[in-house]
């Protein structure tokens, strides 16, 4: 397992993907994309170079390491394990990394795909956002072996400053919903400490420049309040997205007998969000939700 990473494929390139693909490329790495949208893979290869392929199957083909970042449980197994999926051309010395937030569940499923393949699996949802992705700055949360993960480790690096493995396999999934739940939290907190500021006629900007020196201090509070204040939410990680990853906390978390009272509010209120066409707005928006509600 100390084989060196030469040639990556990498399925998916959409806003996170294009450019985590893209720092492997800069390292050195030879990258084979695909890319459901053809145009997206071919401008990824004119401005990083590699080469681009038909199927998920044929991207696989020769690589050392299969990167899958795509929206949700289905669209994993679909190029993944589906009929020109990843595991029609991934050899056996190989590594899958499935960057997708999705299941744990999911992860068992295709660590056991990878098992009676004969490679080996890794799940490895990341936090950071876009932002995050394109400055090599991601938090990369693992499920799987040791030496799977010892020997991917170096390629994650080019993109995740923090890359930890958890676990076995599930182990990254449950962890990034573990972050999802507690970002909820947060992200509707600051949008009533807003909402509030603005209520009592103080200056928010000035409010948050003393409060964020404190316990209430978070990076949503520093990276997130100008924006939301001044009610741009084009900036980060979707609504839509967020509801799909509540929905999976909140359908693990029956399953364990693990109570989530304020993820399951959060949740309706980013519903709420969605019936106001604010699904593709930043998760951010809940700001806006209590403005339209006063």
């Amino acid at each position: 397992m100390s084989q060196q990473i030469r040639t990556a494929a990498f399925i998916g390139l959409g806003v996170m993907g294009y450019p985590m693909a893209g720092h492997l490329a800069r390292a050195g790495i030879d990258v084979r994309v695909y890319n459901r949208t053809a145009a997206r893979a071919e401008a990824w290869v004119a401005e990083y170079g590699g080469s681009h392929y038909p199927t998920p199957g044929e991207a696989a083909q020769g690589a050392d390491l299969v990167l899958v970042c795509v929206g949700n449980d289905d669209d994993v197994r679909e190029v993944v394990t589906g009929p020109e999926g990843v595991m029609t051309g991934i050899d056996e010395a190989a590594v899958l990394v499935d960057h997708t937030t999705a299941s744990a569940d999911l992860a068992h499923e295709l660590a056991l795909a990878c098992r009676e393949h004969g490679c080996q699996f890794i799940d490895a949802p990341v936090s950071g956002g876009q932002q995050g992705a394109e400055n090599g700055a991601l938090t990369i949360m693992c499920g799987g072996e040791e030496a799977a993960f010892q020997r991917v480790h170096p390629a994650l690096a080019h993109y995740g400053r923090a890359v930890t493995l958890m676990g076995e396999a599930g182990s990254g999934q449950m962890t990034k919903m573990v972050n999802q739940i507690c970002i909820a939290g947060l992200v509707q907190g600051l949008a009533e400490g807003l909402h509030f500021a603005e209520r009592a006629g103080l200056d928010r900007e000035r409010v948050v420049e003393v409060i964020s020196q404190g316990a209430a201090g978070s990076w949503q509070m520093t990276n997130r309040h100008r924006t939301m204040i001044a009610g741009e939410y084009e900036h980060g990680f979707a609504v839509d997205w967020m509801r799909k990853d509540l929905d999976i906390c909140l359908s693990e978390a029956r399953k364990l007998s693990a109570r989530l009272p304020v993820t399951a509010l959060v949740d309706q209120f980013y519903g709420d969000v969605q019936a106001m066409g604010g699904g593709r707005w930043d998760t951010s928006s809940l700001l806006k939700r209590l403005e339209q509600d006063g």
